[in-house]
């Protein structure tokens, strides 16, 4: 199985997202902490590992820890806002290093939307610098787009911008909005689409990707609201061939360890010929109405026909429908008997606890509050255990 796992560098960014979902902490790492993070994901025979964050490029070890991860074998992605990538001279060090994609992150390219996400001024244009220098020296290139309320309307004017004014980009990741943790979850009312919202939207935006033979993927969306592009759906696509995710978090939750997809449904999906592939709503911090999904009746076949086929994502080795019934119909049993355990996962600490990291976090956190209320945000919930000094 191609098994991705996230590797959180930083929790502090140069941006102010009022949507964050993973927001300054005081937690820290150094090259030592991370490298036992890679190794455990070797050891898991994982195939590739995405930094991520906070804005992972603020870390000063970021190039050698992606040299070393690449030294263990691992593919390495990198998440990021663009901002230090704009600058050709990083780009140049971070691909000799051996970092082979960036995920960049751009929410919409209205300049004014964009600057009122990112609550910062003036971001956009590095974005695309960073999508230019990144092509420019040999890592490939994808764009991020988280869909939030803001951008609901206009994701395939998004879509036709970068087809024709960076058309190196191939390959497009739309993430529906976690309403459930950091500044998100305060700001739901501000921040959290409706599904009905963005469903127009997404779909001209999938049919334009497809036409011009770019990939694609979707995240959060239950199946009702992209059954023409189910295939593409990432939930969907993990539970047709059993993948998990790690994901290692630089604040109190540490290892997460991701093997069961589902979330939220309706009663409609009961009768859902999707239902068994479909990851469902997700919505753990109760920002979306199940009210809104409803059943489709297409064949699930012909969606996991489409995934196991894939001669692009040949991961996983069983490519005959009947084989994947047998196959698929044994992991179901197992993963109701698996629910009713707790999941073991072994993993080592995920960052550091210290004097530095708690005074820089007190200070980011000041800062970011100001910040905020000139904004009309809500900063996060403190972190447990975390109180301000009197």
């Amino acid at each position: 199985m191609a098994n991705l796992g996230y590797l959180q560098v930083v929790r502090h960014c140069n941006h102010l997202c009022g949507f964050c979902s993973n927001p300054t902490t005081p937690y820290e790492h150094d090259f030592e902490s991370m490298q036992l993070l890679v190794d455990d994901f070797v050891r898991r025979g994982y195939f590739g590992l995405i930094l991520t964050g906070g804005e992972p490029t603020l870390h000063p070890e970021l190039p050698r820890i992606t040299a070393y991860a690449r030294q263990q074998g691992l593919h390495v992605r990198l998440i990021t806002n663009g901002t230090r990538l704009a600058d050709l001279a990083f780009a140049q060090e971070l691909a000799a290093a051996g970092l082979q994609l960036a995920h960049i992150s751009v929410y919409s390219v209205r300049p004014e939307v964009e600057a009122e996400l990112r609550g910062t001024e003036g971001t956009l244009e590095r974005a695309f610098a960073a999508a230019d220098n990144a092509h420019r020296v040999g890592i490939d290139v994808n764009v991020n787009c988280v869909i939030n309320a803001l951008n609901a309307d206009h994701l395939d004017e998004n879509a036709r911008y970068w087809i024709a004014h960076h058309p190196q980009v191939r390959h497009f990741v739309w993430n529906n909005l976690d309403p459930s943790m950091g500044r998100a979850e305060v700001n739901q009312q501000r921040f959290t689409p409706r599904l009905a919202d963005f469903e127009l939207s997404l779909h001209r935006a999938l049919r334009l990707l497809h036409k011009t033979g770019r990939t694609f993927r979707v995240e959060k969306v239950p199946l009702c609201y992209m059954a023409d592009f189910a295939w593409a759906s990432t939930e969907t696509r993990k539970i047709v061939k059993g993948e998990e995710r790690i994901v290692f978090f630089l604040d109190d939750k540490q290892a997460v360890r991701q093997t069961d997809w589902e979330h939220v449904y309706g009663e409609a999906c009961r009768v859902c010929t999707l239902r068994e592939i479909c990851g469902g709503l997700f919505d753990r911090g109760s920002g979306y109405d199940p009210a809104e999904l409803y059943p489709v009746f297409l064949d699930r076949d012909t969606v996991v026909r489409r995934i196991i086929e894939d001669p692009a994502d040949p991961s996983f080795p069983l490519r005959n429908i009947r084989d994947w019934r047998a196959d698929f119909k044994q992991r179901v049993r197992a993963a109701k008997a698996r629910r009713r355990l707790p999941v073991a996962h072994e993993a080592p600490p995920v960052g550091k606890l210290t004097d530095r990291g708690r005074r820089r976090f007190e200070a980011k956190r000041r800062s970011e509050e100001r910040r905020a209320a000139a904004q009309g945000i809500a900063m996060e919930r403190r972190p447990q255990g975390e109180q301000p000094p009197e």
